[in-house]
Order: C-alpha cells, then sequence, then structure tokens
C-alpha cells in the first residue's frame, strides 16, 4: 500500500481529496490529515508516507515551510493548490506535480497516477531541491527540470538552443548535441521561458535568440542557429522575430 497524508488548512477540501482517493486508488492508504505546517511536519515524521499532498497556503507558513523541515527525499510531493502565479511558475519550472482549486478529479486522478509511477524510482529530490532554492532566492531561475519517461535533467536554461513540438511531446535541442523529449506541450514552455530572451517564430518551435547564429531571408525566410540546424520562420512571425532581436 502508498501510505498517503493530506496536508491543507481546509477540511472541507481535505475530505475531497480523500474521498477521491478511496473511489480510485485500491492500492493507497491515507494515514493522516493535517491543517498546519506545524501539524504537517509532526505527520509526515510520525506516518513516514509514500506520497504527500500538499497545500502551499496553509496555517502558519507555506507548504514550503513544511518541507524546509522534512526529509522530503522520502516521498512523493504532490501541491494541491488555489492558483498562486509565483509559486505555480516555480513548480512548473522544477517539473513537481501539481492540482488546481478547484479540484477536477480527472486532473487529480492523472496527477497521483504518475506519482505511483515515479515511486520507488528516486525521482524527486533534486525537483523539490531545486524549487526551494527558488522559492527562497525569488529570482528568475537560471534552471530547469526537464522530465522523461525515465529520467530528470537538472538543465541550464541558457544551454538550450530551441525546442521543437510534435503535438503534445516536446525536444530540446542543447549546446552538448543532446536531445530530451518530454510529454508536455510546446505552448508551455513559451509562457515560462519568455524572460529567458526565448522566441516562437513558427508554431512547432521556440529558439533561444542568444543562440542565433544568423537570420537568412532567402526562400521565405529562415534562422540558422549556432549547431548549424535550420529553424522556419511564420511569414506574420519574421517582423515580430527581427524586433526581438534587436532588442535583445
Amino acid at each position: 500500500m502508498i501510505r498517503t497524508v493530506i496536508i491543507d488548512d481546509e477540511s472541507a477540501l481535505r475530505e475531497i481529496n480523500r474521498n477521491i482517493l478511496i473511489e480510485n486508488f485500491t492500492d493507497i492508504s491515507v494515514v493522516g490529515e493535517a491543517g498546519t505546517v506545524e501539524e504537517g511536519v509532526t505527520l509526515i515524521q510520525n506516518a513516514k508516507p509514500d506520497l504527500v499532498l500538499l497545500d502551499i497556503e496553509l496555517e502558519g507558513g507555506t507548504g514550503f515551510h513544511v518541507l524546509q523541515k522534512v526529509d522530503y527525499s522520502t516521498f512523493k510531493t504532490i501541491f494541491v493548490t488555489a492558483f498562486n502565479q509565483f509559486a505555480i511558475k516555480a513548480i512548473k519550472y522544477c517539473a513537481v506535480d501539481y492540482i488546481l482549486k478547484p479540484v477536477n478529479e480527472f486532473e487529480f486522478c492523472n496527477a497521483i497516477s504518475n506519482a505511483i509511477k515515479a515511486i520507488g524510482k528516486q525521482m524527486g529530490q533534486e525537483q523539490i531541491h531545486n524549487l526551494l532554492s527558488q522559492i527562497e532566492d525569488k529570482k528568475i531561475p537560471q534552471k530547469v527540470v526537464l522530465r522523461t519517461s525515465d529520467a530528470l535533467y537538472l538543465t541550464e536554461i541558457c544551454d538550450i538552443l530551441f525546442c521543437k513540438s510534435d503535438n503534445s511531446y516536446t525536444t530540446f535541442y542543447l549546446n552538448d548535441k543532446k536531445e530530451i523529449l518530454v510529454s508536455k506541450s510546446i505552448k508551455e514552455y513559451c509562457e515560462l521561458f519568455e524572460e529567458h530572451g526565448f522566441f516562437r517564430p513558427h508554431q512547432s518551435y521556440l529558439v533561444n535568440l542568444n543562440q542565433i547564429s544568423k537570420i537568412d531571408k532567402t526562400d521565405g525566410g529562415f534562422i540558422i542557429m549556432k549547431n548549424e540546424m535550420e529553424i522556419p520562420i511564420s511569414t506574420r512571425r519574421k517582423q515580430a522575430l527581427l524586433h526581438a532581436i534587436e532588442t535583445i
């Protein structure tokens, strides 16, 4: 059985989450609940869970304060939270699972299923460590966690040449010629990397403007990256691209 605890300051939401778990996952056992930072820390230390559902806003502090006081390498964490722009962006950079309130049962079950697969694979400590560092510093993150089906890659954002979309998947092309395929859409990374000088010149591509070698204006125009790969430019995005390059 997967020992699970629910830490949320709203008792009604704890009940909803508990009921969804009971109804959909026969291999999960809810072994405790808490509503404050202090109670959450004590619960984790005593219950020794495999999975923690953790609210960000708690009585006495935040879910991040809870993680700072426990050994988070021993369990998988899923944040269940109302939308908090700064916190959610940090969570996305670190590829940490989260569920937005009000809870959607399908999304909830999908996140739990992913967590169950990750438990026992030692996938999580690097993510949480990176997340807590970002929360404490409150600076623009310089690294992103790229999660594949069998590994986590802590990647310097400046080392990403470009991203290529394949429907709901995105391939990252790096300076060291490594290619990393993740099961997230390119749209999510457009929003995430906007403040790092990335631009979407074509529906299928997201490029690091600092990794461009030149713009070839022949045949409708295309980008030549520093690794000599060519990226197409959409006609309607050409002027915006040229303006973006001029303002780097």
